[in-house]
């Protein structure tokens, strides 16, 4: 008996450690967020319960997995309308991991896939917002990062003085021991920035002058406590 073997099938979505430019969707669905921050490489965890946006996931999930994370403008007039004009720069996110509840409710994890250029964006019949993107001027974040040159020995001081007069309790022995690139994508997402200054940092052309700018923000912050 000749024994049998399993079909080659290709998945139907790329490992999100393997897309490309050419993967990224035209058109992506929006979760407009004030004051969260997505960075490439990033993982986000998020708690989905208004309607608009579970069927926004379910959306997602059927297709790529891929969901838009953008701020509402930050200094817009209408800020606090129900569809808001949103910022240009957003955050491309990959749902690796999903949760659903009795309730219909879901609690997602998105992975920072790549920044992207908001274009424009229009209402679905289903009350959530598309975007068209355009993420050909942040194809360096589907790159792997070379090495950064982060001064430990004024950073880590900054970080402790920021932690200290903001009573923010953290693992210290296990966050030195953090690689500069994860410094620099996990902590501008979790610290309590305002909009503006987590909006700046998403903005930072490369991880040198996301360094720059997170110094920046923690010495302002400790300087006015």
């Amino acid at each position: 008996m000749t024994p049998s073997h399993s079909p080659d099938v290709s998945p139907r979505v790329p490992s999100f450690t393997r897309l490309t430019l050419a993967d990224i969707p035209p058109r992506v669905g929006l979760f407009p967020l004030t004051g969260t921050l997505l960075l490439p490489d990033g993982h986000l965890p998020l708690s989905v319960f208004e309607p608009r946006y579970i069927a926004l996931l379910e959306a997602a999930l059927a297709h790529e997995r891929l969901i838009g994370i953008i701020q509402p403008q930050i200094h817009s007039e209408t800020a606090d309308e129900k569809d808001p004009p949103l910022e240009k720069i957003g955050t491309l996110g990959r749902i690796t991991s999903f949760t659903e509840y009795d309730d219909g409710c879901f609690s997602i994890t998105l992975t920072g896939i790549s920044r992207f250029s908001l274009l424009r964006d229009e209402l679905t019949a289903r009350g959530w917002r598309e975007g068209m993107i355009d993420a050909a001027s942040f194809a360096q974040d589907l790159l792997e990062n070379s090495s950064i040159p982060l001064d430990r020995d004024e950073f880590m001081p900054l970080l402790k003085h920021y932690l200290d007069a903001h009573q923010l309790k953290t693992n210290w022995e296990a966050l030195q021991h953090l690689d500069d690139e994860r410094l620099l994508t996990e902590l501008p997402m979790l610290l309590p920035f305002t909009a503006v200054e987590k909006q700046t940092l998403l903005e930072a052309s490369d991880m040198n002058e996301r360094a720059t700018v997170l110094l920046n923000i923690l010495h302002n912050n400790t300087h006015t406590s």
